[in-house]
């Protein structure tokens, strides 16, 4: 008997937090063919991990729901157009639980920066990006109670004191919204996922993700991705950042935040017809943010 790797473990421990705990019951039932009797939702996690012989059969089961699985992809920062079947999900899981490089916790500010360091020192503005990208929105998300993961340390200090946060939305009504200062900047961005409970999932490939840098040290980040309530896609969001780095902490910091969100209703059409969000800025048109 073959089984579960211990990767595919825990990733499906993961995963399995997205499902009623009747579901999960009764998921136990179908594994073990009712031969192990369970008490609990921990138990029956333990009896499903135990019993199941293959990761992808047990993902094809029909009470682990396709809504679950984009979710758990959408909190490891995995980009999949929102209306993928659930055979495409379970595909891009395995791919993911078979990579041998292990996620741990994201990488704090300061690590991305060494990461983006290439052999003659200078800084490798795309990569930098990438890894400040999955920091900030993997950090972000884990705000939000759906999820019910380990809170990260959100908070005032990874802006600037003068950061400045600009807020436009079209949804069923459209508004632009500024805050100024560090503490209010971070506040309204966490209200976003602890209160209004939206994922953010940024797509970072080649189309969804572009920076440029300034001589003077100003990094200017841009990066589309889809915004989700639940198990809806309520629409995109485009986010451009401005990062400094801190000399006395040796940390890249938030100087300003552009974040514009597009609700269903502007784009037109339904979730299953939204494209891969992608950035149509031009290295020049991004160049002016550094005024």
């Amino acid at each position: 008997m073959a089984g579960l790797s211990a990767r595919e473990k825990a990733g499906c421990r993961q995963l399995f937090e997205q499902l009623d705990t009747n579901d999960v019951l009764s998921l136990a039932e179908t594994v073990t063919n009712r031969m192990i009797r369970v008490f609990g939702r921990e138990e029956a996690i333990d009896a499903i991990l135990t019993y199941s012989q293959n990761a992808t059969e047990l993902l094809k089961r029909r009470k682990v729901h396709r809504e679950a699985i984009f979710k758990y992809l959408a909190a490891q920062l995995i980009t999949v157009p929102p209306s993928s079947e659930k055979n495409l999900l379970i595909q891009r899981v395995i791919e993911h639980w078979k990579d041998p490089v292990i996620r741990q916790k994201p990488p704090t500010v300061s690590e991305a920066t060494k990461e983006a360091k290439s052999n003659i020192g200078s800084l490798d503005c795309q990569l930098l990006g990438e890894q400040f990208c999955k920091w900030f929105f993997q950090l972000l998300n884990s705000q939000n109670p759906v999820l019910e993961q380990q809170k990260g340390d959100w908070g005032p200090q990874h802006f600037w004191e003068n950061a400045v946060l600009k807020f436009a939305y079209s949804t069923t009504e459209s508004n632009m919204e500024e805050y100024n200062g560090a503490h209010m900047a971070s506040l309204r961005l966490l209200s976003l996922a602890r209160e209004e409970r939206l994922l953010f999932h940024p797509n970072l490939d080649a189309k969804g993700l572009k920076c440029v840098t300034s001589p003077h040290g100003l990094v200017v980040v841009a990066v589309a991705g889809t915004i989700h309530r639940n198990n809806v896609c309520l629409g995109i969001f485009e986010q451009i950042f401005g990062l400094i780095r801190c000399p006395v902490v040796e940390n890249w910091k938030i100087r300003f935040v552009n974040l514009k969100v597009l609700g269903q209703t502007s784009l037109g059409g339904s979730p299953e017809s939204l494209p891969m969000p992608s950035i149509h800025y031009q290295t020049g048109e991004l160049e002016r943010f550094y005024n």
